[in-house]
């Protein structure tokens, strides 16, 4: 079997990014090859092509280039799917603290938010990626390989640093010497 045209095939049929492994895995090969098959087709794809092969959410997947998106979005015609303020506010959390129980997220918002977990956990953003070991066993949230692509990241490390509030005391001010005037009498 040609490595190339599997890792080809297999990422084309893919509706998630695929890792190395995973790849190696279903075509029997060691993982080299299929990591030496991404490397030659990035570099077929990278000149003369409408597509590429990107490296996202901890694996890889085929793409078209971001100069076409206009074209692509005009045919398609996406339901543009907006997460609302409160979701934002929700992933983030979860996205920062991970994993974290509803109670905590509650602490950090102020209000309840059960709902905007449920609605998270139903658009894949986020998943129960354990118990916590604590009275009741309160259930853990995580971000999702889905929560990566959506955000265009291929892992949470990526995420932008939070500036920590009171943490940086504003530079000090220079003080101007004083002007003493000499008024002659």
């Amino acid at each position: 079997m040609n490595v190339l045209k599997g890792v080809e095939a297999l990422l084309y049929v893919s509706d998630s990014p695929a890792k190395p492994e995973d790849l190696a895995r279903a075509l029997q090969v060691p993982v080299f090859e299929v990591e030496d098959a991404l490397e030659t087709l990035g570099g077929r794809y990278q000149h003369g092509h409408g597509i590429q092969i990107v490296r996202i959410a901890g694996g890889y997947q085929i793409s078209t280039k971001p100069d076409l998106a206009d074209a692509v979005t005009r045919f398609l015609q996406p339901k543009r799917q907006k997460l609302s303020r409160t979701l934002l506010e929700v992933l983030a959390i979860v996205a920062y603290q991970q994993p974290v129980t509803t109670a905590e997220i509650d602490a950090v918002r102020g209000v309840a938010s059960d709902y905007s977990v449920r609605q998270l956990l139903e658009k894949r953003l986020i998943y129960e990626s354990g118990r916590k070991q604590a009275p009741g066993r309160p259930i853990l949230y995580s971000t999702t390989p889905q929560f990566l692509h959506a955000f265009h990241m291929n892992s949470v490390q990526e995420l932008p640093q939070l500036a920590v509030v009171g943490a940086e005391q504003p530079p000090e001010q220079p003080t101007l010497p004083a002007v003493v005037e000499e008024v002659d009498s």
